[in-house]
């Protein structure tokens, strides 16, 4: 096996409860303890970046985790004092090490021992301009399209991805001035592939996704993120050229009783009449994919 050297995992937070994510933190020890045992990386940094009003955790806590853990990970935490979102508040992490590899994951991912490992293998095992590989979610496994036999896929969810850093770097991290909670993942994967690397699913790294679900087992969402997945899927449309779909979205919304879709699209008409939409990509419909109302392809409905 190859190794990679060092490695930062790393996750934001925002009003998460304090136990989950340690329940996460120790499916991460035990992942970075069989990885190193495997010589995948000889160094894992586990840094988390808090958005939250006021601290999840306290200093004690942290010594208390570090005390703990500090044989298997070196583990940093940092009080943003703001709500970041996800995409500026991960290139803020990002730019807070300069590990070889970097591995994103929700707070609430609970990884397999041999999740790290697993999400690793292609690195070594292919000749490829591999950008970023995605594990497999479970109970609820994401419905995307992947080609079964090289993993590629349209783009990856980063609930838990690993990805190099020159990949990253290569596009200068997340857009985040245009995607703030959703499509940012879709959009980093599309400029990826833009830039010539690979989006890759790796079924065999399996990562436990905690969500929350309704009675009636579907997925439940807060206001919030009602909200700015409306605003993100406008953007997103707009940014990668389909101009046709961006045009259907802004009729729906402005015509709908729902508040998030006229506060979504009056939103998108402050930006356009200022001039701060993103640039445009994808003129030719090459890389971006969109497919009945979703990102890509899909295997089932869910």
């Amino acid at each position: 096996m190859s190794q990679l050297r060092n490695l930062q995992i790393q996750s934001v937070l925002y009003h998460n409860e304090k136990s989950r994510i340690i329940r996460s933190i120790k499916s991460i020890v035990r992942a970075v303890d069989f990885s190193i045992h495997e010589r995948i990386f000889d160094k894992v940094v586990v840094q988390y970046g808090d958005g939250s009003p006021a601290p999840i955790f306290t200093d004690e806590d942290l010594e208390c985790l570090k005390k703990e853990y500090g044989e298997f990970i070196e583990l940093k935490y940092e009080f943003f004092g703001e709500n970041l979102g996800s995409a500026r508040g991960h290139n803020r992490l990002a730019s807070l090490s300069s590990t070889n590899f970097i591995m994103i994951i929700n707070p609430d991912i609970l990884l397999a021992p041999d999740t790290i490992l697993e999400l690793a293998k292609p690195f070594w095992e292919s000749k490829n301009n591999i950008g970023i590989v995605e594990a497999k979610q479970l109970p609820i496994e994401h419905p995307k399209w992947f080609d079964p036999k090289s993993g590629a896929t349209s783009w990856a969810s980063t609930a838990c991805v690993l990805m190099p850093r020159k990949a990253f770097d290569s596009v200068d991290g997340f857009d985040a001035d245009t995607f703030f909670l959703y499509c940012d993942d879709v959009d980093f994967s599309w400029m990826l592939r833009k830039e010539g690397f690979q989006v890759l699913f790796q079924p065999s790294a399996v990562a436990f996704h905690d969500k929350t679900l309704s009675d009636e087992a579907s997925w439940r969402t807060s206001s919030a993120e009602d909200y700015f997945s409306a605003e993100a899927g406008l953007l997103l449309a707009y940014k990668w050229s389909r101009i046709d779909i961006l045009q259907n979205i802004l009729a729906y919304f402005e015509q709908s009783d729902v508040d998030y879709y006229i506060k979504a699209a009056a939103e998108f008409r402050r930006r356009e009449a200022a001039g701060i939409l993103p640039k445009q990509y994808d003129t030719n419909h090459k890389i971006g994919e969109f497919s009945n109302n979703n990102y890509g392809k899909m295997r089932f409905v869910l």
